[in-house]
């Protein structure tokens, strides 16, 4: 025998049983998209490696340590994109979307980044999300949180904190990185090996830290919200402003910073306790400097991303994940002629009632074991095709779930019975 060829170590099937969850899931978003005036992109989940160097940021951990990257047989470096933002702007510039236009989009697809696989996290995990462009106020950040908002309550997923902060605008960072390394530079004996290397590149990231240990430290950090600019500060006013307008309960987080360069003023997470250390499943923000960095017209951003996987998790955990739906009708059919005049009728009745459900063992097996498989099944009702039902022209008709008694029908009385049964 063979040696087994097993998955790659988090890079996850997704089984038949979950798969009712993800359609439901992908249902929500797309009429949520509808409903806020976004419009579906498809990103390629191959892109430069450059594109996420320049916009991620090179000191990030995505960049530096998580990144599937590869040089192709031209010679160029390529990446599996770790994020969907940055392959949004690169499409929105490469395409002509942004030049003097205002843009709502969306995207849902695979992602990649090589991390300790975990429950929610995974190496090849799925996002959906959206992005808007042109809109420089706080209302368009408002309205992503309530269209966030919107598919949580559509999914039936309960019990989700909301956190925001500002990070500011460009000077603001400035100022805010100086004075963290005054500060965590006066403390340097107690920072762990990552966050002295944090330190000299991203001092910001430290904050970010999960490390128990560091936490007394972190808290005693100075706070962004104390550098802001007036327009930073008035940007961040209006956004707690429209949530408060529109009922979305919401805790500011002053040491919220998120793990990539692009950000500027407003940053979230939507947060869970039911998913143990991986408690983010919606998350985004304000990247008014992006376009520009990739070589568009200066033109402002904002966006999230939520796991899909996560929300799976969630909405199974909290009894929304909807089951597979069983098949209005189990097929049996007893010997080859009443194998292939059951396949004729199948597809009789599945031009001629739409969404009809059949399942069966196609004529495999006696007629015990077909009855066993179409119990197991949880069909509404067994069609069965044997010699005598093949010789009169009809269908047996035998009701699964109630006391009815099994009549034979014509295949056109079938069709109507089938087609109320399934309406």
């Amino acid at each position: 025998m063979s040696k087994r060829i097993e998955a790659i170590r988090g890079m996850n099937d997704v089984l038949p049983a979950d798969i009712p969850a993800w359609h439901r899931l992908e249902a929500v978003a797309r009429e949520a998209m509808a409903v806020y005036g976004y419009s579906e992109i498809r990103l390629p989940i191959v892109e430069q490696t450059a594109l996420f160097e320049r916009s991620v940021g090179e000191a990030t951990d995505i960049v530096e340590k998580e990144m599937y990257t590869f040089t192709d047989r031209g010679g160029d470096s390529l990446t599996l994109r770790p994020e969907g933002t940055a392959s949004c702007v690169r499409a929105g510039i490469s395409n002509g979307l942004l030049h003097n236009q205002r843009q709502r989009l969306w995207y849902s697809g695979p992602m990649f980044r090589y991390e300790r696989p975990q429950k929610g996290r995974y190496r090849q995990f799925y996002q959906i999300g959206a992005e808007a462009f042109g809109f420089e106020g706080p209302w368009l950040d408002v309205e992503l949180l309530l269209l966030s908002r919107r598919i949580f309550n559509g999914l039936g997923i309960r019990n989700l904190r909301l956190q925001v902060n500002s990070l500011g605008s460009p000077e603001t960072r400035r100022r805010y990185r100086e004075a963290l390394v005054d500060y965590f530079s006066s403390a340097h004996e107690q920072l762990d090996e990552e966050s002295q290397r944090r330190l000299k590149r991203n001092p910001m990231r430290i904050l970010d830290s999960k490390n128990p240990d560091m936490a007394e430290l972190i808290a005693g950090a100075p706070e962004i919200l104390s550098y802001l600019d007036d327009a930073s500060a008035a940007h961040f006013a209006g956004l707690r402003e429209g949530l408060d307008a529109a009922g979305v309960e919401f805790t500011v987080n002053s040491r919220l910073v998120r793990g990539l360069d692009y950000y500027t003023h407003t940053v979230f997470e939507w947060l869970t306790d039911e998913l143990g250390s991986q408690g983010a499943v919606c998350a985004g923000g304000r990247y008014d400097g992006l376009v520009e960095e990739l070589g568009g017209k200066a033109t402002p951003g904002v966006g999230w991303s939520m796991g899909i996987e996560r929300l799976v998790a969630l909405m199974q955990s909290q009894g929304s994940a909807p089951d597979a739906p069983p098949p209005h009708a189990f097929l049996i059919a007893v010997g080859r002629p009443a194998a292939i005049e059951m396949l004729k009728l199948a597809e009789k009745l599945r031009d001629a009632v739409p969404g009809l459900r059949l399942s069966g063992q196609a004529g495999e097996g006696s007629l015990k074991s077909q009855l066993k498989g179409a119990d197991r099944s949880d069909a509404g009702v067994a069609l069965i095709i044997g010699k005598d039902e093949l010789a009169d022209g009809r269908v047996a008709y035998k009701p699964l779930r109630s006391n009815e008694e099994q009549v034979l029908l014509t295949s056109d009385e079938v069709t109507g019975r089938l087609a109320a049964l399934s309406g």
